[in-house]
């Protein structure tokens, strides 16, 4: 005979299966922890900068550095924005015409190139601008609205040092720490002159306008032409002179660029959107060819509809006209001539005296 079981072996098989996975967690946090040098909790609390390098934005460079995975799918998810194809050709047109006006400008070998044409948010800009630098604010006289260039500090000491005469080959002084002077306001006045007369020399073809030079600060926050939260398209150019140069920065808010916005849509210049002259020429031409149909009304009168069904052949409709009634001529439902009836070559036909009167919103 097998005995009966003992309620207590359930309980001591429960209790062996307890401490045997209390054993196994203190090995593996036992392991852990020497792994960390020992003494060390698994489950440790990171800090600021350790979040900051998991998520790359450590380091706090410069816009142009390269992004990490994560920070980029963070960017793509604050703002998206429509592609200007004709933009990019305004700006290269740009590129060609600030090497020529340049060149007379400084009398010096200048080489002009763009670095990348990108949207952002207005704000984001401004927080961004490394300082100290010269920021312009201008107008689009015709679209009435601001734009900002800003003018790096390598670029300002660069065309202070050409315009004075200063050596080739010699890098720029620079003082840091200390407000521009007034000669240093002056000569990069004028090169902004210089610039935003080939911007708008560059919007020529597509449309014309002209930008007119507001004022310069050399502090972000009195440069505020749009919103923080708006949409820019911010162009960053680099000019070479020799050994010297710098970088020149556009930004146009899309409120400034949206009275032409459907011509910087177009993929190339005179695209008119599915228009095409020769398309539209060939159409007028066939349709000028189309045979229509076209009524001579004698008379019009209202009828009950019991008395059409009682109608039988050889049924009477009297008219209210005469021989010298006027006859209307429509075709498609529009009226478009009075005239009388009368015979030619044996056959009826209608002499046209005049345009017929149309309502308001009616067109042939």
């Amino acid at each position: 005979m097998t005995p009966p079981a003992d309620p207590a072996d359930g309980q001591n098989e429960e209790i062996d299966d307890d401490a045997l996975a209390a054993a196994w967690g203190a090995s593996v946090d036992g392991e852990e922890g020497e792994g960390d040098g020992g003494g060390v909790d698994a489950a440790r609390v990171l800090n600021q900068a350790e979040i900051d390098s998991l998520l790359g934005f450590e380091g706090g460079g410069s816009g142009d550095d390269q992004m990490s995975g994560i920070q980029r799918i963070i960017s793509s998810g604050l703002i998206t924005y429509e592609r200007l194809p004709m933009l990019e050709i305004v700006y290269d047109r740009l590129v060609r015409i600030m090497s020529t006006s340049l060149r007379n400008f400084t009398s010096d070998n200048v080489e002009v190139s763009i670095d990348n044409i990108v949207s952002l948010r207005f704000g984001d800009y401004l927080n961004s601008i490394p300082l100290p630098a010269m920021l312009a604010v201008f107008k689009a006289e015709e679209w009435d609205n601001y734009g900002l260039m800003v003018v790096d500090s390598a670029m300002i000491y660069s065309i202070v040092d050409v315009l004075l005469g200063g050596r080739r080959g010699t890098a720029p002084m620079r003082i840091e720490g200390r407000p521009y002077t007034t000669i240093e306001r002056t000569l990069v006045e004028r090169m902004i002159h210089v610039v935003l007369a080939d911007l708008a020399q560059s919007f020529d073809p597509l449309c014309p306008v002209n930008f007119r030079f507001e004022r310069l600060e050399t502090n972000p926050r009195f440069a505020v032409v749009s919103r923080l939260s708006n949409a820019a398209v911010l162009a960053k150019l680099r000019v070479e002179m020799d050994d010297r140069g710098g970088k020149l920065e556009l930004l146009l808010p899309y409120a400034t660029l949206e009275p032409v916005r459907e011509m910087l849509l177009q993929q190339f210049m005179g695209e008119k959107f599915g228009r095409d002259s020769i398309w539209e020429n060939h159409l007028a031409d066939e349709l000028l060819e189309t045979d229509v149909e076209m009524d001579a009304v004698l008379d019009e009168q209202w009828m009950k509809l019991s008395d059409i069904v009682r109608m039988r052949p050889g049924s009477q409709l009297v008219l209210n006209s005469t021989i010298d009634s006027p006859v209307r001529l429509r075709c498609g439902g529009v009226s478009l001539f009075e005239g009388h009836m009368g015979r030619r070559n044996g056959r009826m036909a209608v002499r046209i005296d005049r345009d017929a009167p149309r309502r308001e919103g009616v067109r042939a």
